[in-house]
């Protein structure tokens, strides 16, 4: 059974998950309705996971994200946001999670799961994923990527794996997912063969690669 704290300032919302919740094999141990209520919630019951809403009438939640997280608690941020930025300030702060509200309760539940076992997920709207027109769009949308997340794209059309992955780049499982999940919402897909697809498709990686790719080629291999 996981505990969870939820932290939303919309009454019906909340009622809704506490009905539904417990039907998934989860444990609703506390409510909130605002930031602090929320901080002294997670202190008292120190859940598995603290499902966190972005805005509140005292503030915005990924604000105490940190402190949320100095315990044993996992964050997964669960809004009506979409966008990509707020979603990359949510996983800076050590958020471990970023599903919209509009997910539906199978994906949540599988996010909540997914959390616990460790993994980083993000689920944005589907609406939200952008509309090409062709190779300019998608070129467009890979300049947004750092070099590291281009460095996981290039391995990704290597066929490289989480662990080989974080082998090659020096980095944790955990980072590589990050890095994996910002390149999926970047690009508006929404599975790694999509992914490397999409670069293929568009040209996106034609240019040689810099040293250091050719390095963490030969690392993963």
């Amino acid at each position: 059974m996981v505990d969870l704290v939820l932290g939303d300032d919309h009454a019906i919302f909340v009622d809704a998950l506490v009905g539904a919740l417990p039907e998934n094999d989860f444990r609703v141990v506390g409510t909130a309705s605002s930031i602090e209520d929320t901080l002294a919630a997670v202190r008292s019951h120190q859940p598995d996971v603290c499902l966190l809403d972005r805005h509140f009438a005292d503030g915005d939640g990924l604000t105490v994200v940190e402190r949320i997280t100095e315990g044993r608690t996992k964050v997964l941020v669960l809004t009506a946001d979409g966008d990509v930025q707020g979603m990359r300030d949510a996983l800076g702060r050590g958020a471990t999670g970023y599903v919209n509200k509009m997910c539906g309760l199978s994906v949540l539940a599988a996010a909540i799961r997914a959390v616990v076992d460790g993994e980083v997920v993000v689920e944005l709207a589907a609406s939200r994923a952008p509309k090409l027109r062709g190779t300019t769009d998608a070129r467009r949308l890979a300049s947004h990527l750092t070099a590291r997340e281009r460095q996981c794209l290039e391995l990704l059309v290597e066929g490289a794996q989480t662990r080989a992955m974080a082998r090659g780049l020096g980095v944790s499982s955990t980072t590589v997912r990050t890095h994996v999940q910002s390149i999926l919402t970047k690009l508006g897909v929404h599975s790694r063969l999509e992914a490397a697809s999409f670069a293929l498709r568009h040209s996106l990686l034609d240019q040689p690669p810099e040293p250091e790719v050719t390095r963490l080629r030969t690392a993963v291999r």
